[in-house]
Parts: structure tokens; C-alpha cells; sequence
């Protein structure tokens, strides 16, 4: 039975990992780990230990010791900083790992460092600016008018926020104390699509598609991106495949690993390149495991050296159309769009036969 250790057990994206690998058929001992006492008890494993924060200087040998102790076989991080921590000190854990080199990591992590090399090469990306002073917001905004603003490294959407005045724009960096550390870009549109994939020495071995269509608790969030897609789509679109697997090879021509492509499109209707969420699945991929793509199963058996289960094709096996629903303290669910379209439909054929409004019974 391989034993594997999870670090962020008890959050939302490693409890989907955690449910597809018991989804998988396949017998597995889970090890959980986190820094937070009160998610660690979330984690749906069959062991579970507190750690240090991955900036603490004991995170390593604490980590490290439970790695002995619980006789991990293998090492599956979700978190961003602890992904980074953990690729540049691979060597030391003991254990199997499945990175790019750790520069590959390092560079998806900074969304600044990405949109240079992807406009080196070519890429459809929106203007971006680093913004180092108050006068290079300014200007940015005197040239384009608006300004998407957000972090360079995080995820769900950090300090991002659109914006066309410039007070409040400089008051938003201002309060995240983002100069140096916050970009202004061209804002595209609402829509975006990401492009999960696993690369096993270089060769691709598995994509899919999804398209998110809202965000849960859009309207909590001052830029309408809170990183919790409520609903989300399967996708088999070439543009978007070719797009961002030259993303992905102007980064790191031998990829190796998890890289997860967002892409926003363009007023043309172009996918543009966003980030890589690399090493890491993104939150939802218990989607695709419910699907019948289970990519975490797919990476801890790559992980191993062993087999894989047959594709019907490496990029987009799942069928278009395959609806994902999900919100806080429900149980997601898989359906198509006909059913939603169904249900539209009865309603809109309510409305045109004038169908009495119904008194609710409290």
C-alpha cells in the first residue's frame, strides 16, 4: 500500500486530491499535514499532524521527522509557499517528489517573471507593467485607462482589482503595500478557461480543459475574483490547447510535473496566458476525477514509475459539456448543460403561459 503524505490536508483543494485518490479504487494510506490546528481536523486522512508555517525555520526538520516516522513514500504539496520551500529542498525529504526543476517553480510563481517570457515568445498577453512607484500606476493609466491590479506572487485572485481612477487605484496598492510587488495589466474580460495538464520527462501525458462560469461569492470580493469557481464547465477548444502548452515550453522546454494554465480571453476572443499554477492541481479537479479523468491518481502512479490507466486521447478525454456545481457546505454536483438549459426552458414556458404566482406556506 504506497503511503503518502498531503501537506495542506485540511484545505479545499487537498481534500479533492484526497478524494479522488479514495475515488481511485486503489488502497492508499494518507498521511495529513497542516499548520492550521483548526483545518487539520478536516483532513479526510488516516493520520494527521500539525507543522510548522513553511516560513517558520523549523518547518523543514519538523516535516522531515514526520516524514520518517510515518514512512512516506511520497510527497504531494498544494499549497503555494510550501511548494516552494519544498522543490528547493527536494533533496533532503527522502522521499519521491514530482516537480519541474525548481527555477521552473520559482518563475510560475512570480506572474511578473511568466508575462516576460511569454511575450518573449510571442504570446498573446495583456500590457503589463510592474509597478514601482506611484507614477508608473499613473501612467499606465493616462495610456490604457484602466488597470487590472493584482499581486505578482498568490493565489485567489490576491489584491487583484480593476480600476479606472486613479486615486482609487493608488489607494488600493497603498493598502496592500504592493510597490514592487503589484502589476498593472490591461484588463481583457470576464472569461477564462483553464488547461490542467501532468508532463512526465518532458512528454505531455494528460490535458483537459474547463471553463470557469462564475465565481462563487463574486459579489464579496471587490474585483468580482474571489479563486472559488462556483461553476465550472468542460471545454475542448484547439486554440486554447495550442495556447497553452506554448505557455508552458516558453517557460520550461523539458516539463515535468503539474502545470495548470490560466488563460483570459481577449476582447478578439483570444485565450491570453494569465499564470501557471504549478506543481499543484487547481481547487476543483475532483470535477474531472468525478468525470472519469482522475489526474491525481494518474500523477502518484507516474510518481511510482508504474502504468497508466488507458486515454482515449491525452488532451480533453473528457466529453464537452460536463457541469460542475459546488458552494460552501454542499455537496458538488456533476451534471451537463442540457439540464440546466431544461430547466431555463420550463421556466421561460411558465412565463409565457402566465402561470399564477404560487403563495409559499411558511
Amino acid at each position: 500500500m504506497k503511503r503518502i503524505l498531503i501537506t495542506g490536508a485540511g484545505g479545499t483543494p487537498a481534500l479533492n486530491f484526497i478524494r479522488s485518490l479514495r475515488m481511485s479504487g486503489e488502497a492508499f494510506y494518507l498521511i495529513g499535514v497542516d499548520c492550521n490546528s483548526y483545518y487539520l481536523p478536516r483532513a479526510e486522512t488516516d493520520e494527521r499532524h500539525l507543522i510548522p508555517r513553511a516560513d517558520e525555520p523549523d518547518y523543514l526538520s519538523v516535516l522531515c521527522d514526520i516524514i520518517r516516522e510515518t514512512r512516506s513514500q511520497f510527497v504531494f504539496a498544494q499549497p503555494d509557499v510550501e511548494i516552494a520551500v519544498l522543490s528547493e529542498h527536494r533533496g533532503e525529504l527522502g522521499t519521491k517528489t514530482f516537480w519541474p526543476k525548481h527555477e521552473t517553480v520559482l518563475a510560475c510563481q512570480d506572474k511578473y517573471q511568466t508575462y516576460g517570457l511569454w511575450r518573449e515568445a510571442g504570446l498573446p498577453v495583456p500590457e503589463t507593467r510592474l509597478l514601482n512607484s506611484p507614477g508608473d500606476l499613473e501612467g499606465f493609466l493616462k495610456e490604457f485607462g484602466e488597470a487590472w491590479l493584482r499581486a505578482t506572487r498568490g493565489a485567489a485572485g490576491r489584491g487583484a482589482l480593476r480600476a479606472n481612477d486613479p486615486k482609487q487605484a493608488r489607494s488600493w496598492v497603498d493598502f496592500n503595500d504592493g510597490w514592487g510587488t503589484f502589476t498593472a495589466a490591461q484588463y481583457l474580460s470576464p472569461r477564462s478557461v483553464t488547461w490542467q495538464s501532468i508532463w512526465n520527462c518532458g512528454a505531455l501525458v494528460v490535458a483537459q480543459g474547463r471553463e470557469r462560469l462564475y465565481w462563487e461569492f463574486a459579489d464579496r470580493s471587490p474585483a468580482g475574483v474571489t479563486g472559488i469557481t462556483g461553476g465550472g464547465i468542460t471545454v475542448s477548444d484547439q486554440e486554447v490547447d495550442r495556447i497553452s502548452q506554448r505557455a508552458i515550453l516558453a517557460i520550461d522546454p523539458h516539463p515535468h510535473g503539474i502545470f495548470s494554465v490560466d488563460l483570459t480571453y481577449d476582447s478578439r476572443g483570444v485565450p491570453n496566458p494569465t499564470e501557471i499554477n504549478i506543481g499543484r492541481f487547481f481547487t476543483t479537479h475532483l470535477f474531472f476525477s468525478a468525470a472519469g479523468l482522475n489526474m491525481p491518481h494518474i500523477l502518484v502512479r507516474l510518481a511510482f514509475g508504474e502504468s497508466l490507466p488507458a486515454l482515449s486521447t491525452r488532451i480533453n478525454p473528457l466529453p464537452p459539456g460536463q457541469l460542475w456545481i459546488r458552494g460552501m457546505d454542499m455537496e458538488p454536483v456533476l451534471t451537463d448543460g442540457l439540464a440546466i438549459k431544461g430547466a431555463e426552458e420550463d421556466l421561460r414556458r411558465r412565463r409565457a403561459r402566465g402561470a399564477p404566482a404560487q403563495i409559499i406556506q411558511s
